[in-house]
């Protein structure tokens, strides 16, 4: 596998440096083991890592709308939204 080139700054100093977020909860693992495996997380981990009580909801209702019943695949799902995020200049 590829290492993921590295992603431009969030412009949120407090959530990119702060460590000692990173080794609690689901998304703390997470970033854990994608840096072992010599790969760079997802700023968005870094958001949901920095406030679980904020983002829990939201990380479970965007699991609901890619995962969850649908008449799309869940394949289908994701080329839609990685196809939004570059119509929007966005890193998906």
């Amino acid at each position: 596998m590829r290492k993921s080139p590295a992603p431009e700054a969030m412009y949120l100093p407090d959530v990119e440096s702060h460590e000692s977020h990173e080794s609690d909860g689901h998304y703390g693992k997470m970033i854990a083991m994608a840096r072992a495996g010599g790969m760079t997380p997802p700023g968005i981990w870094h958001l949901f890592a920095f406030k679980p009580r904020m983002t829990d909801a939201l990380s479970a209702f965007t699991h609901e709308v890619m995962r969850g019943p649908s008449p799309l695949s869940a394949g289908l799902r994701e080329l839609i939204a990685a196809y939004t995020s570059r119509r929007n200049a966005c890193v998906f």
